[in-house]
């Protein structure tokens, strides 16, 4: 993401993933952490269903694992940023869940089924002939059973470009490279929100 100042200067976020190289005892430690996160979401869950809905709140949340964190001696190997983490995650997955949106569709000699609307159709509620859904298929990952939509949409036409012609040439280390030799970059890819879904969706698909 990219914030751009009445200077044309500005500044900009992006992530970055370095591989770790850990000696066995670091190893060891990481290995405990990562199974307290694990851990950690279950009493944290079970604090949740048992907390009447009033006291269901991120301080009350927060206090409840400082005492786990205290108590149980496996939960005391995690830092508390990585607490706080785990109990953000929990949190917007409450959040995610009361938010789900569901369609039907139906499937030939299958029936009609539910899927989950992840975003929003260029098409919006209402179909027309220029902008419509052509047509579905399934598909099956790691991660489940999709349905993939082929949609159709009108766009407007863009305007004539008035600068001079050239050549294009689209790269993987320089997305585009002009033929007059200047080259053009993008922003990033996916929003943070999508970064993190993608980091989920890998993850369930790694299990």
């Amino acid at each position: 993401m990219a914030v751009v100042s009445e200077h044309g200067l500005g500044k900009r976020w992006f992530g970055h993933r370095a591989r770790l190289e850990l000696s066995p005892v670091c190893q060891f430690k990481v290995d405990a952490q990562a199974h307290a996160v694990r851990t950690m979401r279950n009493p944290l869950h079970a604090w949740w269903r048992m907390t009447p809905k009033e006291e269901r709140t991120l301080a009350s949340a927060d206090a409840a694992i400082r005492r786990a964190r205290k108590d149980i001696d496996f939960l005391a190997v995690l830092p508390a940023q990585a607490a706080q983490a785990v109990l953000k995650t929990y949190f917007q997955a409450w959040k995610n869940c009361w938010h789900r949106r569901w369609g039907m569709t139906g499937i030939p000699k299958v029936g009609r089924v539910r899927f989950r609307w992840t975003q929003d159709l260029p098409v919006g509620r209402h179909s027309s002939k220029e902008n419509r859904i052509t047509g579905a298929r399934l598909v099956e990952d790691a991660l489940g059973r999709h349905i993939a939509f082929r949609v159709q949409t009108l766009e407007a036409k863009p305007d004539p470009h008035q600068g001079p012609e050239a050549g294009i040439d689209v790269g993987v280390t320089v997305p585009i490279a002009l033929s007059d030799g200047s080259t053009k970059n993008h922003g990033e890819w996916l929003t943070k929100r999508e970064q993190s879904a993608l980091l989920r969706l890998e993850r369930r698909g790694a299990q």
